[in-house]
């Protein structure tokens, strides 16, 4: 051993940062320099004596920090061939009704069922099939669902919802005495009283909740959120209707600082209640300070009410133990009046930029599928939105 190849190894053999395997492997390199004895070095570094027997003679001077390291080891022989990896990657990436499978979609071990029984392969295990889709990424036992737009007029539509999210309309800005309203209904909250009391959480154990329940009826419940004020006016109906959405409108712009306003902007989706231009003749001619402004069809996820119902989905609704309607009512007004307490405005990131950048990739997505021939009889539609609602 030279000079230089010893102050390597006496530097790698105090290295906090080395594999601990490999500094064992010097240290016991330099006590066999030393003169030391293979059962001496073994109960230094408590290992067995084959160990130090092994690493002693492996060494080798010249070449040094390579002689200590791992051997190749090249493993069993794989049992799958490339081209059965191939083909097993193809047939996950086909819809199982197309290839004569009765599946709505695959599984690993169906997949490996349907790779034998196809002859790809003579045997092989659904973890098998795993590990090969994880090099491409493919899960094909999900699922993602989109909607196409069908609102002629998305783009406009959706522009001036986004416009007055940032407080403008027209291009001109808000003033102090103009207000943005998002309204709609949630409907069928069902009042499920559980057959056996709900059990809280304890000690290693989750709230428990009996699965069998009586139904006590269903109400809706009606909610106008300021955008920029964060606040909720809510109330509960037997049923939704055009009589329910006013008698909405009503609690609202009888309200201070809605009565007194120059314009009330109210956001509302295409529901029965508020559709078309009926509903913001019928909304403006009771109150002539507010404008009616409609989201695109389909596109309900542009009205900022949805995301406080999903907050009471959440919180108040789910899981559903109600002993009446009139329990579901109470705990429904009761979580409006503490929401309100510390409720803040929602970060909206959906911008006007934002939506042009969707635009452009639903044209080059519909101009990619009008340049491909769809087979006779096929009246689908592209698939070109995400439902992100």
């Amino acid at each position: 051993m030279t000079a230089t190849e010893r102050r390597r190894l006496k530097q790698l053999a105090h290295s906090h940062s080395a594999p601990y395997q490999l500094v064992i492997r010097v240290r016991i390199v330099l006590d066999a320099a030393h003169g030391h004895s293979n059962n001496a070095i073994a109960r230094r570094h408590g290992v067995s004596v084959d160990t130090v027997r092994l690493w002693r003679g492996r060494y080798d001077s010249e070449q040094g920090m390579e002689s200590l390291t791992d051997r190749h080891r090249p493993g069993r022989p794989p049992r799958i061939t490339a081209l059965q990896r191939a083909q097993i990657t193809a047939l996950a990436c086909q819809l199982p009704a197309k290839t004569g499978t009765p599946l709505s979609r695959w599984s690993s071990s169906e997949l490996a069922r349907e790779a034998v029984a196809r002859g790809l392969t003579a045997t092989i295990s659904a973890s098998t099939v795993r590990r090969i889709l994880a090099e491409d990424t493919l899960k094909p036992w999900q699922h993602r669902s989109w909607i196409f737009i069908r609102d002629p007029a998305f783009a406009v539509k959706a522009a001036r919802v986004l416009e007055l999210y940032a407080r403008t309309w027209d291009g001109v800005p808000l003033g102090d005495d103009e207000y943005v309203i998002s309204a709609d209904e949630k409907t069928s909250i069902q009042a499920r009283c559980r057959c056996h009391p709900t059990l809280p959480p304890g000690r290693s154990r989750m709230m428990r909740l009996n699965h069998d329940y009586d139904r006590g009826g269903a109400l809706a419940y009606l909610a106008a959120y300021d955008a920029h004020r964060a606040h909720v006016f809510g109330r509960c109906s037997p049923k939704t209707g055009i009589v329910p959405f006013m008698d909405l409108v009503e609690q609202v712009m009888t309200q201070q600082p809605y009565a007194s306003a120059k314009r009330v902007f109210w956001i509302v989706d295409n529901g029965s209640s508020h559709r078309g231009k009926a509903a913001a003749d019928r909304l403006t001619a009771r109150f002539p300070n507010a404008v009616m402004v409609h989201t695109p069809v389909h596109a309900s996820w542009l009205n900022q009410v949805e995301i406080f119902f999903s907050i009471v989905q959440r919180k108040v609704v789910t899981p559903n133990d109600f002993t009446s309607l009139d329990q579901v009512e109470d705990r429904l007004i009761a979580f409006e009046r503490r929401y309100n307490e510390t409720a803040r405005p929602f970060r909206w990131k959906f911008t006007p930029a934002d939506l042009e950048d969707l635009l452009a990739r639903i044209e080059r997505h519909e101009q990619k599928e009008s340049n491909s021939q769809q087979p006779a009889g096929c009246d689908h539609q592209p698939a070109v939105l995400d439902a992100a609602a």
